[in-house]
């Protein structure tokens, strides 16, 4: 194993630089994990962020598999998965901007509890959902990745990205939640709602409106 990890270092550096700046650029997920943090709490939004990472395996496991090439290449298919994105994002924008649930400090109420299995699933579909996560992964298999690298090392790949996305998330949802911060959050819990929203509702026009190149 040690002779392996020498020989593919290159690789190894590589992938991991891109799979931090990847988690780290703003998007859907990060709207998603910073509105979740702030007006569910820190537990919602944690499992939100292991629904992620549990998308991106699968993202991983397919592109290792040579699917993320049959995807790109079947413009059906990559338009279903696109404008389904789009939808999914719009419906979770229009949530939030028609949202008047406003709770003051330490309020307890039942309409405001996302269940874990709830948290967990918003995190995965929004992830799952997203083309431009396939053509991430399609461009570090390709690209990155030599065709003759191994599948061990493939595979570890996959879970380095898949760890630095739930690493990312979960230290957005930790420090956004923290005691000494949320309180100022929940003073704007309506405001943050519908920047949440208006923020969604944008990536997901530019979702649906964009042109991707398929692959030949």
């Amino acid at each position: 194993m040690e002779l392996l990890i020498n020989t593919y270092m290159s690789e190894i550096i590589a992938v991991s630089t891109i799979a931090l700046f990847m988690a780290m650029l703003p998007g859907a997920d990060f709207i998603m994990v910073t509105r979740t943090s702030i007006s569910k709490g820190r537990l919602p939004a944690l499992y939100m962020s292991l629904g992620m990472a549990l998308s991106v395996c699968i993202h991983a496991s397919y592109s290792i598999a040579g699917l993320a090439v049959v995807i790109a290449n079947s413009a059906w298919l990559f338009s279903a998965i696109k404008y389904l994105g789009a939808a999914y994002l719009i419906y979770l924008a229009l949530q939030l901007l028609t949202s008047r649930d406003i709770l003051e400090k330490g309020e307890d109420s039942a309409s405001t509890h996302m269940s874990s299995f709830n948290a967990l699933r918003a995190g995965f579909t929004c992830n799952i959902l997203n083309p431009k996560t396939s053509i991430f992964f399609l461009s570090i298999f390709t690209q990155v990745v030599s065709i003759d690298t191994p599948l061990i090392m493939q595979a570890s790949y996959g879970l380095i990205i898949t760890l630095a996305h739930f690493i990312w998330y979960s230290g957005v949802t930790l420090l956004l939640s923290h005691p000494g911060i949320l309180p100022y959050f929940n003073k704007h819990k309506q405001k943050i709602d519908k920047i949440a929203g208006f923020g969604l509702m944008i990536i997901a026009i530019k979702l649906a409106l964009a042109n991707y190149v398929y692959i030949n």
